[in-house]
């Protein structure tokens, strides 16, 4: 509680002072929505402040009715005394003597009670707010495996965390973010196992974000504690699902939870971990490695071929005698690196108009783009059979990636690579690859090596990596995350 000399706006006895500053902070007859109570219970003069839509209608009643049965000799001695231990029969109840607290307060949902005599007044959580059931993600399916994820409310959220995580040293701390906003912000960690300076900075990042407020949620808090507003790599990786975010708890990291985001922030993360996805570990272990095997190769696939099959056609001499059927045989009416650029173009298209359009019509638009647009494309010359080819597997390999921030990532740099390679030949091409993993050896996320364990090189977590190891044989946590207890 602040001591009365830091507040500017101090709770006084005169519950009509309060009342008037907060009619005026709050907007009472302005916006329809925030509801003033006059009352009057046990022989005191009492108001009520809160939002419609952000509080259960039956629990104020019943307070009410509590409050009615009240008389004045029951609030002797000490009526907020009386009042919190007794009479008001809520969980989450407390008090506070800062008016510009208060405000925020009845903003965020809970309920004000101000009693006149009292300079105190004494807030009732007792809010709700409209919330959808925690389904499955739609870009983390599973096969076999939980069906719920996170959903846009952050109480939600962190109960679905716990229930998860029943360790006595889980710890969700509460933050505000956004001048205007007050963003409801859960920074949530195993005390006993994260390093604590990995979590004073993530909480000192977060606490340094000034701004109005929050309208993409997650991305906005990305954005502004990753920099680098040039590099598209994800520093932080996002999940839906309340089982990754634990299995990452229990690893050492650091979980970001925002109000009004169905997606959680786990920070730090390296590039491999954008390459792991939950069904891996929901198949027996010699499968889960074939699939990571599968889903590596889809990814080089999609950043390597298409700049790969250009030079190749281009410059045929590159090609050995037995792949010589490699490259088209008429290279058509429009130039081959622009057949590629259009076509990379065509598909981002393609996956915005699908993001627009309605599910009942996405049938009709697959149909559209891949019989009239593909079909008519090659036939009148735009196109080559064979680009058609090239990029649809370079847009599977885009697909098959789980992080969708990361497809995006390597989309832009497969796009760099074309270009390069198209201008400059072969000398092109491995400059771009040099540059791009000089880029990503030069970064980090939180302090943690963004290549780790490729650079710098640890064998135990490279074999990690790229070979999905069976639970029981992992009795270490990764190292680069410091953790204060090494063993599992």
């Amino acid at each position: 509680m602040l001591k009365n000399k830091e507040i500017q706006h101090p709770v006084q006895s005169n519950i009509d002072a309060n009342v008037q500053f907060l009619r005026e902070q709050l907007g009472v007859g302005k916006s329809f929505d925030v509801i003033h109570l006059d009352l009057e219970y046990a022989g005191r003069k009492m108001a009520m402040f809160l939002i419609d839509g952000f509080v259960k209608d039956d629990l104020i009643h019943l307070l009410q009715k509590f409050l009615a049965k009240l008389s004045p000799e029951h609030l002797e001695p000490d009526p907020l005394d009386k009042l919190l231990k007794t009479y008001i029969p809520y969980v989450e109840v407390d008090k506070n003597n800062d008016l510009d607290v208060l405000v925020d307060t009845v903003l965020a949902g809970p309920t004000v009670l101000l009693i006149d005599g009292i300079d105190y007044a004494i807030i009732i959580d007792a809010r709700t707010y409209p919330v959808r059931g925690p389904e499955e993600p739609d870009t983390e399916r599973v096969v076999r495996g939980s069906r719920d994820g996170y959903v846009e409310t952050i109480v939600f959220n962190t109960a679905l965390t716990r229930r998860r995580v029943r360790d006595r040293s889980l710890r969700m701390e509460y933050m505000q973010v956004g001048r205007r906003s007050k963003t409801d912000v859960c920074v949530c960690y195993l005390e006993d196992i994260a390093d604590p300076d990995l979590v004073k900075e993530i909480k000192e990042s977060l606490s340094k974000i000034d701004t109005d407020g929050l309208p993409m949620a997650e991305k906005t808090i990305e954005e502004f504690i990753g920099g680098r507003h040039l590099n598209p790599y994800p520093i932080v990786r996002f999940t839906e699902r309340p089982d990754t975010a634990a299995s990452h708890l229990f690893e050492g990291h650091v979980i970001v939870i925002i109000d009004g985001s169905p997606s959680v922030m786990i920070a730090p993360t390296t590039f491999w971990h954008h390459l792991q996805h939950a069904e891996e570990y929901r198949q027996k272990p010699i499968v889960g490695a074939y699939l990571r095997l599968i889903r590596f190769l889809a990814v080089w696939a999609s950043m390597f071929l298409l700049p790969l099959w250009y030079l190749f056609s281009v410059h045929p001499e590159y090609l050995p005698i037995q792949l010589d059927f490699i490259g088209p045989k008429e290279p058509g009416e429009v130039p081959l690196l622009i057949q590629l650029i259009l076509a990379e173009v065509g598909i981002d298209i393609l996956r915005m108009a699908a993001v627009h359009t309605p599910s009942s019509l996405a049938t009709a638009l697959g149909l559209v783009a891949a019989l009239m647009i593909g079909q008519v494309a090659v036939e009148v010359g735009l196109f080559t059979n064979e680009t058609v080819l090239y990029i649809a597997i370079a847009a599977i390999g885009t697909f098959a990636t789980p992080s969708y921030e990361l497809s995006l990532a390597n989309r832009l740099v497969r796009i760099v690579f074309l270009l390069m390679a198209g201008w400059f030949g072969l000398i092109g091409f491995c400059i771009a690859i040099t540059l791009w993993l000089i880029m990503l050896v030069r970064m980090k996320s939180f302090q943690t090596p963004y290549f780790w364990p490729f650079i710098p090189f640890s064998f135990r977590d490279f074999k990690d990596v790229f070979i999905r190891t069976p639970i029981p044989l992992k009795k270490r946590r990764p190292t680069i995350l410091h953790p204060q207890d090494p063993d599992r």
